[in-house]
């Protein structure tokens, strides 16, 4: 078994441990995010477009409302499943969610006007190959939209960070930096049209509930984060709210590419 095939392993195991908490997290169920990427986007109507690791399905189901069809594609089924329980709860007849591997997409070459992904490169073994294959999938003149977190661009901040990500969930790779980010784009031949940043905070103790963290991890976090508040070394904001609650902002940046 290859690398990508054993990681594949542990993001099916990780999703479906956490599938039913990642779908009610409020800021992943959120419709006025999901549509922020649909407007970013500015599909017209006509559109055919594929969610890449589409979870709980809410991304495509935004998508839904603007484009003329629109498949969601996961490699684990448990929030497949979810995903397919919001469209019968939503009643939404042009999306469908079908089990399938990033890092080989089962679709021919420029079936889609559109490709988006959120919240899943820092899942990737192989970013590259995954936006490759993305950009395969994709028309020419098309769109290919990815949202997720991003790293410092110093080297040794962004380690950092991505260790006590990883903590958190195994399946965490590494949250590219923005500058990253864009060189993968470049690297495919996309032109990117539209980069927008934002912030999203994570109440710590919630944060390491949805994803089941061990009682022994969750206190080694604890600890990193609050030195990390001190000494500033992930460059990430972490903060004490005046209700005493530890948080961070995660650092997100959507990136808009035009094949």
């Amino acid at each position: 078994m290859n690398a990508i095939d054993q990681h594949n392993q542990l993001i099916q195991k990780e999703f479906t441990k956490q599938a039913r908490a990642y779908a009610s997290n409020p800021n992943i169920k959120d419709t006025d995010w999901a549509m922020t990427l649909v407007n970013a986007v500015q599909p017209v109507g006509k559109e055919r477009v594929l969610e890449v690791a589409t979870g709980p399905g809410y991304v495509a189901l935004a998508f839904a409302t603007r484009s003329k069809e629109v498949i969601g594609l996961d490699l684990t089924d448990a929030p497949l499943a979810i995903a397919r329980q919001n469209q019968a709860e939503r009643g939404i007849t042009n999306v469908s969610f079908q089990a399938g591997d990033a890092n080989q997409l089962p679709f021919e070459d420029n079936e889609f006007d559109v490709v988006v992904c959120r919240l899943a490169v820092h899942h990737f073994a192989d970013p590259r190959r995954v936006l490759s294959e993305m950009v395969r999938v994709c028309k020419p003149g098309g769109k290919l939209a990815v949202e997720d977190l991003i790293a410092s661009e110093h080297s040794q901040k962004a380690y950092f960070y991505n260790y006590w990500e990883r903590l958190r969930d195994p399946s965490h790779v590494t949250a590219l930096s923005l500058s990253q980010l864009l060189a993968l784009y470049t690297g495919l031949g996309l032109e990117a049209e539209y980069v927008h940043t934002q912030d999203k905070r994570q109440v710590v103790e919630q944060w390491m509930k949805n994803s089941q963290t061990p009682l022994d991890v969750a206190e080694e976090i604890r600890t990193l984060l609050e030195r990390d508040k001190v000494e500033r070394l992930s460059g990430i904001p972490v903060y004490t709210t005046e209700e005493g609650e530890l948080c961070f902002d995660h650092r997100m940046i959507v990136v808009i590419g035009r094949k």
